[in-house]
This record gives structure tokens, sequence and C-alpha cells, in this order.
């Protein structure tokens, strides 16, 4: 493993770097973002979230030739079938609006009219990787399990935080603090198991 513990992460996405950063900074990992090195984003032409991570992760490795990080991460709706899936950030263009959360959100609502199943699930898959051509990457999911609420609550959170319900909690992701949220969210399940992982494979002789 490189002396450093700087990773590049692969997105432009600056609300999924706070989350990662915060739950990273235990291990000493400091997170910087493709786009500060000036990296595209990469294709995500997979059906899977770990396909779509993989070839991210590799995509941002190659570019910097750093260790690399990438998260894919999508809503998954029983009614559609598991959909919109790895297209959650395009969900809304499908119907007609401009690429973005607050679109995403009222296309689904929009889309839930009448629909009395609402039963949802994010999902998060991390891929991690010592250089491009790693060939054990480290793998880590989180899954949480909610409702589709009627209508977007709390100003907290991206993504579909503000209509994601927690039926054990009696509230949206949006409506809770940082640190709870990161507590029982997808993305801080997934990260946790990824510090283990890196304690174990990465840093565990440093």
């Amino acid at each position: 493993m490189p002396d450093t513990h700087t990773l590049v992460l692969a997105s432009h996405n600056a609300g999924k770097l706070a989350e990662l950063q915060a739950m990273f900074e235990p291990l000493g990992v400091r997170l910087v973002r493709q786009a500060d090195f000036g990296i595209p984003e990469a294709p995500e032409p997979h059906r899977t979230f770990v396909e779509n991570a993989l070839a991210k992760a590799r995509h941002a490795s190659a570019a910097s030739g750093l260790p690399a990080l990438a998260d894919d991460a999508g809503l998954c709706v029983d009614a559609f079938g598991g959909q919109p899936g790895v297209d959650t950030a395009y969900y809304a263009t499908r119907f007609g609006y401009p690429k973005g959360d607050r679109h995403n959100v009222t296309a689904l609502l929009e889309q839930m009219q009448g629909v009395t199943q609402r039963r949802a699930a994010l999902v998060s898959t991390l891929v991690a990787l010592r250089s491009a051509d790693d060939p054990e990457p480290l793998v880590a999911t989180g899954r949480v399990s909610g409702c589709i609420a009627a209508a977007p609550v709390g100003d907290n959170g991206f993504g579909f935080d503000p209509v994601m319900w927690l039926p054990a909690l009696g509230q949206t992701f949006a409506q809770l603090p940082p640190e709870v949220k990161n507590a029982y969210s997808h993305r801080g399940q997934a990260a946790r198991a990824m510090l283990e992982l890196m304690r174990e494979r990465w840093y565990g002789r440093d």
C-alpha cells in the first residue's frame, strides 16, 4: 500500500464527499474528489451497483495514479421491480425533467401517485482499489429499507433523502442530523464495512 492515505473519490458530488469523509476520518484517510484533479466522470454502462462502482474506481485511479474509492448507490423501489436502481441519478430525465435531486423526487412522487405498496430500499456499494489494475478490490455494501413518503420532509441530506421514510425512526433521512443519518444509512453501513476491510487488508501492517 502506498505511504499516503489520500484516496481519490470517484465522484463530483459534494454531499457524498462530506458524508464519506466524516466516516473515514477515524482511519486517517483523506478523500479528494476526482473533480479536484480535473478527472471527468467515468461511463457507467453496467446494470449492477458493484460493476459501476468498480468501473468508476478504476477510472479515477488510472487518471490520478492514486488509490481510489468509488460509491455506486441508488434507490430500489419494490413496486417498480427494483428500479430506478443504477439509473437513480438520471431518474428525472426519463420523464422530461432535467437531471437533479429535486427533479428526481418530483418525478418519483408523480410516478407513485395511487401506488399503495411503497416499500423501497437505498443501496450503496463501495469499491476501493490500490491501483487501477488491483486484482483484489475491496467491496462493501449497505442497505436500508423504508417507504416512500407522500411528500418531501426535511432539509438535510441529498438525493431521495426527503422522501425516504424510516418507520423505525418515524422520520425521513432528510430530517436526521448527519451523525444519526450516518449511523443508519446505506452509505454508513457500507463505509463501516469498508473501514474494517481497509484496516485488515491495507493499513493493518502500517
